[in-house]
């Protein structure tokens, strides 16, 4: 009998009842070009800064950065899929601009549990990308975390309240 090994799941799922404070995860993305154009077109925002070299060598950054908004998303990433993972849905964050992002930049994204709230099954997570140890975003998110039993038979949003 021949048999192969499984590739690691691409994501983790954590119910509420499993998180606990200081749970962290980390994801690095090397930012390519196809990133920030692909970014450009699903958002609309083609502000040359992002698109022109031309442009952004007349910069205060010398280069082309990728979008603020494309960063942050990469935090959407590690909390759909990793922590808490499939089936969190997102409430609120904040966010903090500090550094630019450019192309060719790897950025560590870092989320990390600092509150679980029982009442709606919350939690609140630190969230930080940093390039080369400098952190260039951070912020809160506050997601809806389902419980087991709540995996168990699908609901509306208004029943996770």
């Amino acid at each position: 009998m021949n048999s192969t090994p499984s590739a690691p799941s691409p994501f983790k799922i954590y119910h509420f009842e499993e998180i606990s404070v200081g749970m962290r995860e980390v994801l690095l993305k090397t930012v390519m070009n196809e990133d920030v154009i692909g970014f450009a077109t699903l958002s609309g925002d083609h502000n040359p800064i992002h698109l022109s070299d031309h442009f952004a060598r007349k910069t205060r950054f010398g280069e082309r950065i990728a979008h603020g908004l494309y960063t942050a998303s990469l935090i959407s990433a590690v909390l759909g899929m990793r922590l808490p993972g499939p089936g969190a849905v997102y409430l609120s964050q904040t966010l903090n601009f500090r550094g630019p992002v450019r192309i060719g930049d790897v950025v560590s994204i870092s989320v990390e549990v600092i509150e679980t709230i029982e009442k709606g099954h919350r939690v609140r997570l630190a969230c930080e990308c940093s390039v080369e140890g400098k952190v260039v975003l951070d912020g809160e998110a506050l997601v809806m975390v389902p419980t087991r039993e709540q995996s168990r038979s699908p609901k509306t949003m208004a029943e996770f309240s």
